[in-house]
């Protein structure tokens, strides 16, 4: 038993090393970047501001809303859409199925006669993919003889709340990339609720550190689904790939991130842009909504993520040509791996301690247990000093969007995120094995969603 703990603390210790080493280089390059800037650009330049854009003529922009019984939140999401946007020249085009009617009669309370909203219904029963919605709505404008010849096609979920300057933002930018993405912010949840925190750490990170970087590296950054603006010539050409499907992948439980990596396969550019606003109390232009605060809610979404992005982007698109890109490939397929072993490492210093304590008081016969010394000493202690590096980036960034409450929290929600993110791990790797195997079907998998002035509907 002594001898498994010894070897485990070796593997799995280089191993965590290694992968703390790559997080390591992100933050090193972080704040080169911000040096760099601050030194050049930033010296001759006044950064932007949503409340300082330059008035632009305002071209067609449609928003694709994908819904399944989202009856709940849709007629909010709408109506709160309708008053705040701070844009005219656009329509909402919201994709339901036949079998869930209750989600197209709350959405059309907000437009009874049609002027803004179109509801659309796939010809078959729900829920399928997002993917598949998305088609079926392109399909549809690209087909209408009543819709003008929309210039980006924006995406959005039945939760979010959008930000009143959002439309005017990708309007201005749409002739420099052929997709924007926006930050995503998590609406803060209760101090006591860990699950749902852990999300605003790791969006907190992501979106002000890691999708940064992948843009400056790779020359471009997946889509989150949400707050993103594609061109219409770029989704031309992936549909003219698929001329029967259209451009959103509709196997894949996140085409959002696979359309993505396909237009920057085709030399397609794609930005990620932080704008800060001054004229309100929101810090960015970004698109914030709520994210499942109770455990399995949370597994199941990730879940999905870790399906669509780690597996089925592996086995359909392989592994970039270009290194940059290739690089964050493996940084999005590594999660599998780095979250089994994080509860294994767990495992392994339980396990060595309680084996420890049982052979100091001598309460049962116990193996002789080797106190680490020499080279696996030094690991465990550099292993340490990453996951302190870790802790403290991680509570640098969730402290600049929720304040320090939020960011001394954050440290011990790492633990409850890392049990979260192992689980996923696990039922990703069940579905896409018996999906694989057995063929059984990846399907829409439902999260239950809450909206600022709702209650929670699970």
């Amino acid at each position: 038993m002594s001898l498994f703990i010894w070897y485990g603390l070796w593997v799995i210790g280089l191993l965590v090393a290694l992968s703390s080493f790559d997080d390591l280089f992100i933050d090193i390059s972080a704040h080169a970047r911000i040096i760099y800037r601050t030194r050049t650009i930033y010296k001759t330049a006044v950064r932007a501001r949503s409340d300082t854009l330059p008035e632009f003529p305002e071209r067609p922009i449609a928003i694709l809303i994908p819904a399944w019984q989202e009856c709940a939140v849709i007629g909010q999401m709408l109506q709160r859409l309708r008053s705040t946007l701070r844009y005219k020249n656009y329509q909402v085009f919201l994709g339901v199925y036949p079998n869930d009617p209750d989600t197209a009669i709350v959405a059309r309370s907000q437009d009874p006669d049609g002027l803004w909203l179109h509801i659309l219904s796939l010809d078959h029963p729900g829920p399928t993919s997002k993917g598949d919605c998305l088609n079926m709505l392109w399909h549809r404008i690209s087909t209408g003889e009543n819709y003008p010849e929309f210039h980006q096609f924006v995406l959005h979920d039945a939760e979010d709340l959008i930000h009143p300057d959002e439309l005017k933002l990708f309007n201005f930018l749409a002739d420099r990339s052929d997709m924007i993405q926006l930050p995503v912010i998590p609406l803060p949840c209760a101090y006591r609720n860990l699950v749902g925190g852990h999300y605003l750490d790791e969006f907190a990170e992501s979106h002000q550190k890691d999708m940064v970087i992948r843009e400056w590296f790779s020359g471009g950054v997946p889509s989150a689904g949400v707050g993103c603006a594609f061109s219409r010539q770029a989704l031309q050409d992936v549909a003219h790939l698929n001329p029967d499907i259209g451009p959103f992948p509709q196997h894949s439980l996140t085409e959002d991130y696979e359309l993505a990596m396909t237009l920057l396969g085709l030399g397609k550019r794609s930005i990620f842009v932080r704008i800060p606003d001054s004229s309100t109390r929101q810090a960015l232009v970004a698109t914030r909504e709520y994210f499942p605060t109770h455990f399995m809610a949370a597994v199941r979404q990730k879940a999905r993520w870790m399906v669509g992005i780690a597996l089925q982007s592996w086995a359909s698109q392989g592994w970039s040509a270009n290194k940059a890109t290739r690089y964050m490939q493996f940084r999005d397929r590594k999660t599998l791996i780095t979250s089994l072993l994080t509860i294994c490492g767990y495992g392994l210093v339980i396990s060595y301690v309680l084996l420890f304590w049982v052979q100091a008081y001598g309460i049962v016969a116990a193996p002789q247990l080797r106190i680490p010394d020499g080279p696996l000493l030094m690991l465990l202690w550099l292993n340490l000093a990453l996951l302190t590096n870790r802790a403290a980036h991680r509570a640098i960034y969730t402290t600049r969007l929720y304040g320090w409450r939020h960011g001394l929290l954050s440290v011990p929600r790492i633990i409850i995120g890392n049990f979260v993110n192992c689980a996923a791990a696990v039922r990703a790797l069940r579905l896409y094995g018996a999906h694989r195997l057995l063929g059984k079907p990846l399907n829409w998998i439902k999260t239950d969603h809450k909206f600022p002035d709702a209650g929670l509907h699970e």
